[in-house]
Parts: structure tokens; C-alpha cells; sequence
């Protein structure tokens, strides 16, 4: 697992291309350019490891763009020692740029191949997530619960109410709805049944998977 000086420049590129497109928090743009994404990646393709795009891993899953995790990532407003939940896992990068902001992660996966690799591989890497789960993101997590902040990085088709009921009060649920586009929205949570909704554009991911068991 090699991370060279021709990686370090190319992730350099990929912080401006990122900052270029509106990110503006430091600790988001400094754990872009930190994490080695290539090796996220089948080696397959690695040339494309450092452009702003989306790519196949396994499970029919992909790694999500560059700039979308940022984006993901900001909006969360992440404070040092904040408890995360993430639903979808995934290739483990978004888990790694939560770390990188200090944040005590929880990530479920339940795309089992997916949470076999990524499980073993993250600690390799030196990113320690509290925890790692192999389960249904739609019910959340409520023996951790209440968390700071919630991230989905799939597209779900509605907001599933126990992710809304697992939020501290002032946590933020960063989720993208809808089903072939998304709408990236956030929710913060200002009282017990109080919410306030913010809506940010298109997005595309793949699908948040239901268990249907």
C-alpha cells in the first residue's frame, strides 16, 4: 500500500478542484488532501483515483465523488470528539474523512463483501471508527444513540423517522432523498418534534437498500 509524492501532488489538485466548486471548510479541504484515496480503489484504477468523480467498487456499489463527500462533510459541521452516525459504509472514504475531522464514527454496512474488506482495511490505514456494523442503515443505531450528526451517503427514497429520532437536539441528518435524482437536504433538530429542513441541489447515488428480511 503505497502512498507516493506524485499521490500527495495529485490529491493537492483534486483540494483545489474541490475548493473550486464552493468548499470552504479548511478541516474538510486539508482531509481530502490527507486521505489516500487510491487506495479505496481497485488498483484497476488508479489513474482515476484523484478526479472528481465517482467510481465502481464492489458489490455494485461505487466510491462517491470527491466533491460530494466534501459537500456531505461541510454540512455536518463537524466538531472535534462529535459523535457520527454513517448509514452505508460503503469503500470505508467517507468513514475515513469523518476520522480525519475527529469525529467518533459508527458506520453501518449492509452489503456484507463491502463490510468484510472495508472493516479490515480501514484499521489499516490507521482510521479507527468506534464502530463498525454489518446491518440495515434504515433503523439507525438507538443503543448509541443520540448522535451529532447523521450522514447517509446512498439516495433513499424517504427519510427514515428512526434516523430523525436518533439526533441529539441541534444534530444535523445530512441525507440525499429521492430516487433516480437526488435532492441533498439537511435537517437540524431544534426541539423534540421540531425540525428545520434545508434543501441544496441535485445529487446522484446509488440506491440505500431496504432489508427486506
Amino acid at each position: 500500500m503505497k502512498d507516493t509524492f506524485k499521490h500527495k501532488g495529485l490529491r493537492q489538485q483534486l483540494v483545489a478542484v474541490v475548493k473550486d466548486k464552493g468548499i470552504k471548510d479548511e478541516q474538510v479541504l486539508k482531509a481530502i488532501g490527507k486521505i489516500p484515496r487510491h487506495l479505496f480503489m481497485d488498483s484497476g484504477f488508479l489513474d482515476h483515483a484523484y478526479q472528481d468523480k465517482a467510481f465502481p467498487i464492489a458489490a455494485n456499489q461505487t466510491i462517491s465523488q470527491p466533491y460530494t463527500v466534501a459537500f456531505q462533510s461541510e454540512l455536518l459541521n463537524i466538531k472535534n470528539g462529535d459523535k457520527v452516525l454513517e448509514i452505508g459504509t460503503g469503500s470505508g472514504y467517507q468513514t475515513a474523512v469523518l476520522c480525519e475531522l475527529g469525529a467518533k464514527v459508527y458506520s453501518i454496512e449492509r452489503q456484507l463483501e463491502l463490510f468484510k474488506i472495508t472493516s479490515k482495511f480501514l484499521p489499516k490505514l490507521g482510521y479507527r471508527a468506534k464502530k463498525l456494523i454489518f446491518g440495515d442503515g434504515y433503523k439507525g443505531l438507538k443503543e448509541e444513540a443520540p448522535f451529532d450528526s447523521i450522514i447517509v451517503t446512498a439516495g433513499a427514497p424517504f427519510v427514515p423517522k428512526p434516523l430523525l429520532s436518533q439526533l441529539a437536539i441541534g444534530g444535523r441528518l445530512v441525507i440525499p432523498v429521492g430516487d433516480d435524482i437526488q435532492i441533498m437536504t439537511l435537517f437540524i433538530r431544534k426541539g423534540p418534534k421540531e425540525f428545520e429542513k434545508h434543501e441544496f441541489g441535485e445529487f446522484r447515488f446509488v440506491p440505500l437498500l431496504e432489508d427486506k428480511n
